[in-house]
């Protein structure tokens, strides 16, 4: 009896690396701050969209290296909210967030996030929007009324219990009917309640 012949084994096949992908140059160098970092001096839509490099943004950019007072951060970034302008009111309370000492931090952060969270919605983004909503309300929640003003009931003109409320009805309202049943107006949040 004859045995079968036992199977030769090749060698495995070199694995190919993938191409190089092709770049091509780039026609302008690319904006970077004085650290080194890049920055995307693209200009943006409203929602914060990157356009053409050739186009005319209709909202004039945040500068990565915004320096506000608490109270300049409040104002612009409430006014910015007020113009239906999430995405740039998110990086005002973004660079007021960065600058921030102590407990503040985290009212600014809970306010980027909110702002985000409305960025996501009006792109159509309901989960992305209910999440942050959400998790921005609970980080404004946390910080009460302004102690050293006992006639201003926020802290830095913002009225922490009321956003944080506002910012939670818009997401329940997200969950209950759905993004497309919420009307653009609905997806504006103030930073006080109106006089």
């Amino acid at each position: 009896m004859s045995q079968p012949p036992e199977p030769q084994t090749q060698p495995p096949e070199p694995r190919s690396q993938p191409p190089e992908p092709q770049t091509e140059p780039r026609s302008q160098p690319r904006d970077r701050d004085c650290a080194g970092r890049p920055r995307n001096a693209r200009p943006r839509d409203e929602l914060g969209r990157p356009l053409p490099r050739t186009a005319a943004g209709d909202v004039p950019p945040i500068p990565a290296d915004l320096a506000v007072t608490a109270a300049e951060a409040a104002a612009l970034g409430g006014s910015l909210l007020a113009r239906d302008r999430p995405f740039h009111a998110h990086e005002v309370f973004e660079a007021a967030w960065k600058s921030a000492q102590g407990p503040d931090r985290g009212l600014w952060r809970g306010l980027a996030q909110i702002a985000v969270g409305l960025t996501h919605a009006r792109r159509g983004n309901a989960r992305g929007a209910v999440a942050l909503l959400r998790r921005g309300a609970q980080q404004v929640s946390d910080h009460p009324g302004d102690p050293g003003d006992p006639g201003d009931p926020g802290r830095h003109g913002i009225d922490a219990a009321y956003v944080a409320a506002a910012a939670t009805g818009i997401a329940t309202r997200i969950e209950r009917d759905g993004l497309g049943a919420v009307p653009a107006d609905a997806l504006r949040l103030a930073l006080r309640p109106p006089a």
